[in-house]
């Protein structure tokens, strides 16, 4: 099985503000080519042993594969959660010129 070249990465945090601010940082700094951010949803999970129930916001990044690691690492430093959710997952298909955009607008900045 071949590794994707594109990905789609997924976290969540519980501000509006917050959101922004991951989805801005990881653009800003080439790791995403756009960041999504959807509408409060509601989150039901277990933590230290007790049913949580939060509002979040969703940020859904596109990315490349080969800036993942990197990717993962600012979303943990920029991140405020003990432990955040931080899930890629393959784009199998996509548009020619979307996926190239994605690329061109992921390529890291190199110096002259």
């Amino acid at each position: 099985m071949t590794t994707p070249a594109w990905l789609t990465v997924l976290t969540t945090t519980d501000s509006e503000e917050k959101a922004h601010a991951l989805a801005q940082g990881a653009v800003e700094v080439r790791l995403a080519a756009c960041a999504q951010i959807s509408a409060p949803v509601t989150s039901v999970y277990r933590w230290r042993n007790a049913i949580e129930t939060t509002e979040e916001w969703q940020v859904l990044f596109k990315t490349v594969a080969g800036r993942y690691d990197e990717l993962e690492e600012h979303l943990r430093a920029a991140h405020d959660y003990e432990t955040p959710e931080i899930i890629a997952t393959p784009v199998v298909r996509g548009s020619d010129r979307y996926l190239a955009w994605v690329t061109a607008e992921t390529a890291p900045v190199t110096a002259l």
